[in-house]
């Protein structure tokens, strides 16, 4: 059964409007793509399955769940959790915002 989720919206990190610009580049998913989307303030990574070209929609699984301020991952988040099975529209996929860096956060202040 597929978990039915509302996706974050992407805004400035959208994946479509990035590709739009350049439609030289392949952007369609393929099995085996790992996509990233944003689900209630969490960057969510989706293994895709299957993809429906004509509704722009990637069918998969959570791969993983993360805090996107602190790189940490979760196997849950709301009523989302790791290996559920998904739907992700094109225009939901997000790049993920960059992880903070591991040797800034051991430095002492």
């Amino acid at each position: 059964m597929m978990a039915h989720i509302v996706w974050d919206d992407p805004g400035a990190h959208s994946v479509a409007d990035y590709y739009a610009k350049d439609p030289n580049i392949d952007a369609e998913p393929h099995t085996g793509s790992i996509l990233s989307a944003r689900h209630r303030g969490r960057v969510i990574r989706v293994r895709v399955e299957a993809y429906d070209r004509d509704a722009g929609l990637s069918h998969g699984e959570v791969a993983a769940i993360i805090d996107p301020e602190t790189g940490k991952r979760a196997d849950r988040h709301g009523d989302l959790k790791v290996g559920d099975r998904v739907a992700l529209p094109d225009d939901k996929r997000a790049f993920e915002p960059s992880a903070p860096d591991q040797e800034d956060e051991d430095e002492p202040s």
